[in-house]
């Protein structure tokens, strides 16, 4: 039997009863419902007319599991397999075998603890406790638990050094590189610069993606490398981005005009841009074209091909751009992860505005007011 209260306008908690624990006593499960009474009605019906599984009887793999099997469809094939290993990690720890009912904020802390004493890294960590608070709270969605233990506990802090930003001579010195290995090369490297595409995205890049000086990025190449033994080729799968988000990116007149130099002599060969055929480029060719370029160009090993992403970035805000821009070329979904990201960069272009605003008040435009 269900009971319906309204906690608030529009607000409704559906009450049912599940069963009854290892002592007897009964458990129930409780659902917010937001609408009106026809919805929460509708609601409690629903859950009369399903088997439930109390509270007491689930325990925190269970969570995990089901938390993963709800979301695996909106992951990349990548996505999915970081999230499932990272469920399956934290399933071989006995925190798995809590019952729900009995976890709190000291099991919680004490897995940490036991982490940490194992010697994993912070990121682990990190990233093994992000899929935890997700599953606890879909069960809290799903009225297994009524809160979230996970999420009062407090994550591992990573000290992290600020990574440099390439020069823009060292990015002109590897992209002409590039370009003198293959013209191919050095417009993977351009793009890579000026839209701060990733790996994988410019490996996806077809002709027709470019629309006069609009670059549409809306799909990445991922590479299933084969499990058995032999030398099995891997599958290139184009699907969604990083992200899952479709975005645009303006090119600047020389890129765009490189562009259409090489797609006159290759679209006859495929639809891709990188690669001959209709496969698509392998992400790893990019990376090859990427460390010969390098070499050549004789600029530091520590630089990355994502560090010409960075580099895209860095100089746009720095530049004076806002930040929900640059958010929107890089493919991000929320521009706080930007702000995070980029912070090196924000504070940089801090310098221009303070001598603008020293400008307008009739201050000495070099000064920034601070006394050595």
């Amino acid at each position: 039997m269900a009971t319906i209260r309204e906690r608030s306008p529009g607000v409704w908690q559906v009450r049912v009863f599940t069963g009854r624990n290892g002592t007897g006593r009964p458990t129930q499960m409780a659902v917010t419902v937001r609408g009106g009474k026809r919805e929460a009605l509708r609601e409690a019906a629903r859950l009369e007319s399903t088997p439930q599984r109390g509270a007491e009887g689930r325990i925190v793999a269970d969570a995990l599991s089901a938390w993963l099997e709800r979301n695996e469809g909106s992951y990349t094939p990548a996505s999915l397999r970081d999230q499932t290993s990272r469920v399956r990690l934290v399933t071989e720890d006995q925190i798995a075998r809590t019952p729900l009912a009995r976890l709190g904020v000291a099991e919680v802390d004490r897995w940490l603890t036991r982490m940490r004493r194992s010697g994993l890294g912070e990121s682990a960590i990190r990233n093994r406790l992000t899929v935890l608070r997700a599953a606890l709270q879909q069960a809290v969605v799903w009225g297994w638990i009524t809160s979230n233990p996970a999420a009062l506990t407090r994550a591992p802090g990573v000290k992290r050094s600020p990574r440099g930003v390439m020069s823009p001579d060292d990015a002109i010195a590897v992209i002409k590189a590039a370009t003198d290995i293959d013209p191919v090369a050095g417009l993977a490297l351009r793009v890579g610069a000026v839209a701060g595409a990733r790996r994988a995205e410019i490996a996806a890049l077809r002709w027709t993606d470019l629309d006069g000086s609009v670059l549409t990025i809306d799909s990445a190449i991922t590479v299933i490398r084969g499990s058995g033994e032999g030398p099995e080729a891997p599958k290139l799968v184009d699907t969604r981005t990083k992200t899952a988000e479709r975005h645009t990116v303006t090119l600047d007149a020389e890129t765009v005009r490189l562009w259409g130099e090489l797609r006159s002599e290759r679209e006859l060969y495929g639809p891709y841009v990188f690669n001959i055929g209709k496969e698509p480029a392998n992400p790893d060719r990019i990376g090859w074209w990427w460390g010969r370029a390098r070499e050549a160009a004789g600029i530091d090993k520590h630089w990355r091909l994502h560090d010409l992403r960075h580099f895209s970035a860095t100089m746009a805000i720095a530049g004076g751009h806002d930040v929900r821009s640059v958010a929107h070329r890089l493919g991000h979904a929320d521009p706080a992860m930007t702000l995070r990201v980029y912070a090196h960069a924000v504070e940089a272009a801090d310098q221009g505005i303070a001598e603008l605003l020293g400008s307008v008040l009739g201050g000495d435009p070099g000064s920034t007011g601070v006394v050595d």
